[in-house]
């Protein structure tokens, strides 16, 4: 059997698509497994370095500002639509999938509409709390749609049709236990660990008031630190922290980093986590349980993280708190207040466990097969 995944522009759409493969494989070693992406985005990368083939077509994405500039990216998008139905029809046809599944990012559409129009079966999974504009123009065409949160329901015009699967989590965020991923750090068990990132390439806002915040409570700590600065904000935030912390910020148990590469480890060893609110970060943190303190990002479509951050905060796992007007004050009073309170992070780690769907990657595979016919 064949299986076609198309995904991309970011982590959040392709590590999903990622993990339902590699169950594939699990069962039918023999399958055939073929990702389609989007021409020049991250999926170009990622796929390949997890083991997949992977095919792309030229697909842009709408803009909603319908300045001069916005018109013209429109109507090349347009064009792009055009020229990436009849790709993803071609890619189709050679491969011949008995399922094709899209897991998010724009290219879902022209590959998921081309297989509708070729009577294969379709299958999309929407990991955000509510519906993209690539999900809404899709919602009605596929065979099946899945959603990651319960509460996502409501925003499909079917809502009794809608399964509610989770989002599919890397095995390696389920491998480590806090007490061996911190013995393998090397921090002291005994001191709270605060991880904090904000996305690989780096998030200049974040980064002034963590460096505030680094500045501010180094000194005394009785917590550890593993800030990811990014890789384009690394060294102006390591020049700024040399200057502003001559005793040094190491010595203290504050380690900042380009990026954190070992972020299943990492992740598992910290008692509190601030970052985005991307669907699969969330994911991973309710799976493992780890309380978080959400800072969703101000540019993204619909204010998508925001939404999926007060899924979490609602059910007590988080603490979410907006962007625009964020002090390094009140980052930072909620930060020492939450690790100094034992019980209340406790109770949010039980929270946070509650939310998390273990088996998300099962569920898919299940419909996945329901539809080729070999569930």
């Amino acid at each position: 059997m064949n299986f076609l995944f198309a995904c991309g522009g970011t982590a959040g759409h392709i590590n999903p698509a990622i993990a339902v493969a590699g169950r594939l494989r699990e069962l039918m070693p023999e399958c055939g497994i073929l990702f389609v992406g989007a021409r020049g985005r991250m999926e170009e990368d990622l796929v390949p370095r997890a083991g997949y083939e992977i095919r792309t077509v030229e697909i842009t994405n709408l803009q909603r500002k319908l300045n001069l500039e916005g018109i013209r990216h429109n109507l090349a998008t347009a064009r792009n639509v055009v020229v990436s139905l009849s790709e993803s029809k071609k890619i189709i046809r050679e491969f011949q999938p008995d399922v094709v599944v899209g897991t998010g990012g724009y290219v879902c559409y022209p590959v998921l509409r081309a297989a509708q129009k070729l009577g294969i079966p379709t299958v999309l999974h929407e990991s955000n709390a509510v519906p993209g504009l690539t999900t809404k123009m899709l919602a009605g065409h596929v065979d099946r749609m899945m959603v990651g949160f319960e509460e996502s329901r409501d925003g499909y015009k079917n809502p009794d049709k809608v399964a509610v699967t989770g989002t599919p989590v890397r095995g390696d965020f389920r491998t480590y236990s806090k007490s061996a991923a911190k013995a393998e750090l090397g921090i002291d068990p005994d001191k709270p660990l605060v991880v904090s990132v904000w996305g690989s390439l780096g998030a200049q806002r974040m980064n002034e008031l963590m460096a505030d915040f680094i500045t501010d409570t180094h000194n005394d700590a009785d917590f550890c630190l593993i800030h990811s600065a990014g890789t384009e904000r690394y060294e102006e935030m390591l020049t700024r922290l040399k200057a502003e912390c001559p005793g040094g910020f190491i010595q203290q148990g504050f380690d900042v980093r380009p990026y954190i590469y070992d972020m299943s480890r990492v992740m598992a060893a910290a008692d509190l986590v601030l970052c985005r609110a991307g669907a699969s970060t969330l994911s991973e943190l309710a799976m493992m349980g780890k309380p978080a303190v959400l800072v969703p990002s101000p540019n993204v479509t619909n204010n998508h993280q925001e939404k999926n951050a007060r899924v979490l905060e609602k059910a007590g796992g988080a603490v979410v708190l907006t962007e625009p007007g964020l002090s390094a004050d009140t980052l930072k009073k909620t930060v020492l207040d939450l690790i100094h309170d034992r019980a209340r992070l406790e109770e949010m780690e039980r929270c946070m466990r509650a939310c998390a769907v273990s088996d998300a990657t099962e569920r898919i595979t299940d419909v996945v097969l329901d539809l080729a016919g070999k569930a």
